[in-house]
């Protein structure tokens, strides 16, 4: 491999195995192009990743959703236990209610709801209550005393009531290996 300097203007000419190479100068706009790109890459991932500036797309999108979902719910009334009860019986409430239980409640209540640090969710015993309306009001305004977060806030009203669709679900299953009794027998049940 030999480099050499060409008597035009300048340009080195790399030559390899025969072939000759000249280092041409990329055209302007073309640097510019690259140089703004890596520019506007850095400003977004500062702004959007590091300071938390803005919400990303996908986090947006959610909002968006989480407001119609909201508005949708106001539209439809106050929260009853019928409609908790209906809504238990909806596969796709079920579905989207373990998604969020799997994502937020397992480190707590394990996967199949028999309880590790929080109750057993899976018995016909319950800590505030093991009714419909009872259950949306503990998921949705915790008690903090006892460790349980208020999800509304982060969840919203819809999510909140599909989890409590996917708790009404697993109530008086009984998982095995669940935690011991707590709280006040409920006789309550959704089940047909």
């Amino acid at each position: 491999m030999s480099d050499r300097d060409d008597e035009d203007g300048g340009r080195v000419i790399h030559e390899v195995d025969g072939i000759q190479e000249y280092d041409n100068k990329l055209p302007n706009w073309w640097l510019y192009t690259l140089y703004g790109t890596i520019v506007f890459a850095v400003l977004y991932w500062f702004l959007y990743h590091q300071t938390k500036f803005g919400d990303l797309p996908r986090a947006e999108y959610q909002n968006e959703m989480d407001r119609f979902a909201e508005e949708e719910a106001r539209r439809s009334g106050p929260i009853t236990a019928e409609k908790l009860i209906l809504a238990s019986k909806d596969p796709a409430k079920v579905a989207q209610g373990k998604e969020i239980f799997q994502a937020s409640c397992v480190a707590c209540h394990r996967a199949d709801g028999g309880g590790s640090v929080g109750p057993n969710l899976t018995d016909e015993f319950w800590l505030h209550g093991g009714g419909p309306e009872a259950i949306f009001k503990t998921v949705a305004d915790g008690f903090a005393a006892k460790g349980m977060p208020a999800w509304r806030p982060q969840l919203g009203i819809v999510r909140v009531q599909s989890v409590t669709a996917y708790v009404l679900t697993m109530k008086n299953t009984h998982a095995p290996g669940g935690k011991a009794p707590q709280g006040e027998r409920e006789s309550f049940t959704t089940r047909d």
